[in-house]
């Protein structure tokens, strides 16, 4: 990416083209906040599941699998689940700016009550993290889409540079908390998320003044002091138009089969580490690496991946496909990539002590990033453009309960993981992912329809 500023287009007279590649200048700063927070966010999700089932003589908790895996779902369920909560908060009461910065402060507190040794402060710190996150999540994403007018065709472009940030992010973390918990002390792992944190908070404060713009045009929106009373502009008792409800219901659509995304997806933290932990060779060359690391494998692929998609989304222009479509073909490749790890689940079902090679994962993860790549960016721009203006972040909040399913989904799955033998359990999740996909295709002309013309 480059700093250099092309000139704006007449569509774009008079809009910010200062930041990078012709953006908005507020996106760096909001592409560094969020890259910090997923650093943290990731990089104690790396080895939270190990660090619960690792005995207490290594420092662990010595939970059973089935156990650290309900603690685990309900943990990132539950960090999903906040959002709706977080963005109602920021529509009502305190705005989006102080949502993300309040939201910052409580989850690094979170992480560094977690590097105390003791119970009471590891549950206490998962509940800070879940609040913080709540009051973030959806409200950094409102920011991103505020910095963009109506109609402003950069949109999706910034949207993926944002979802850089969080890849990057998601890609370190792992690999410096990952290694400090895996090969250090855990708590360590835990602290370092926390300072992870801090570097956002410092960044989001210093930048404030490049959001000065989208805050602007966030203010100047009908707010739900209106919506609360159950009030439209025209004084309606109906809260929205019959166009908004249809676009609420394409919404709705979309929340249904994200959230079979994630629970397949997100078995990366809970399932899939326990595998790379237990049953793969963690080595190269003969040099051995923390089994956490594999999480940064997702991340990974999508900073080689995401420069591609965007071209080939710009390259395909109105040939591309649509949103609806995406999505089904995200599900497909979820199938694909537990499809993939049947046999590798086989073989490590062998026999004890069997170990496969690393390369089992890193394909399907290769896979499953092509339809992260079709969903989530994609999922974030359109709901804000489906959106009604006056609850953006509260439908933004809406939106992540699909990440809360799905993730309670991945840890309820991984507490199959010691009682189903393995090709059973990723053949499950291979079947059920491309079900949904074929459903999806189906459904691809009415959900088109419910958009109104927004693809």
């Amino acid at each position: 990416m480059t700093n250099a500023s092309p000139p704006p287009p007449a569509a774009l007279a008079g809009a910010d083209t200062a930041g990078w590649a012709g953006h908005p200048r507020g996106l760096s700063t909001l592409f560094f906040t969020e890259m910090w927070e997923r650093f943290s966010y990731y990089g104690m999700r790396a080895f939270l599941i190990l660090y619960m089932t690792a005995s207490v003589a290594n420092g662990g908790l010595g939970f059973d699998d089935r156990h650290a895996a309900t603690v685990y779902g309900n943990y990132v369920g539950s960090v999903w689940l906040t959002p709706i909560l977080g963005g109602l908060i920021a529509d009502r009461f305190l705005g989006q700016y102080k949502s993300v910065l309040v939201g910052g402060i409580i989850i690094a507190l979170g992480h560094f009550t977690l590097a105390f040794k003791t119970l009471s402060t590891f549950y206490g710190g998962l509940v800070l993290i879940v609040i913080g996150t709540g009051l973030l999540k959806p409200n950094v994403s409102a920011l991103v889409g505020s910095l963009y007018e109506t109609g402003d065709e950069r949109r999706d472009a910034g949207f993926s540079i944002f979802y850089m940030g969080i890849n990057l992010g998601a890609f370190i973390g792992p690999i410096i908390a990952g290694y400090l918990a895996q090969r250090v002390d855990w708590h360590l792992g835990f602290a370092a998320a926390g300072v992870g944190m801090t570097l956002g908070l410092i960044q989001y404060l210093v930048g404030k003044r490049r959001l000065q713009p989208g805050l602007d045009r966030l203010a100047g929106r009908p707010m739900a002091t209106a919506t609360a009373k159950g009030l439209t502009n025209n004084g309606a008792a109906n809260g929205f138009t019959a166009n908004e409800w249809k676009r609420i219901a394409a919404v709705f659509v979309f929340f249904v089969f994200a959230t079979i995304f994630w629970g397949a997806y997100e078995q990366a933290g809970s399932t899939l580490n326990l595998f790379g932990d237990r049953y793969t060779r963690n080595e190269v060359f003969g040099i051995s690496y923390p089994s956490s690391w594999y999480v940064s494998v997702q991340a990974g692929f999508v900073i080689l991946l995401a420069p591609i998609f965007a071209w080939l989304w710009v390259r395909l222009g109105p040939r591309q496909p649509s949103s609806p479509a995406k999505f089904a073909l995200a599900l497909l490749f979820a199938g694909l990539a537990f499809l993939l790890l049947v046999p590798a689940g086989a073989m490590a079902h062998s026999g004890a002590g069997v170990r496969v090679s690393p390369l089992w994962l890193v394909g399907a993860y290769f896979i499953e990033e092509w339809g992260e790549l079709c969903l989530s960016p994609v999922g974030l721009s359109v709901v804000t453009k489906l959106a009604p203006k006056r609850v953006l972040s509260l439908m933004m909040g809406v939106f992540f309960l699909s990440n809360a399913l799905g993730n309670k989904l991945a840890g309820w799955t991984a507490g199959f993981f010691s009682s189903m033998p393995l090709p059973t359990l990723f053949g499950a999740t291979a079947a059920v992912s491309l079900a949904a996909a074929v459903i999806m295709f189906l459904l691809i002309k009415p959900v088109r329809n419910l958009m109104g013309g927004v693809l």
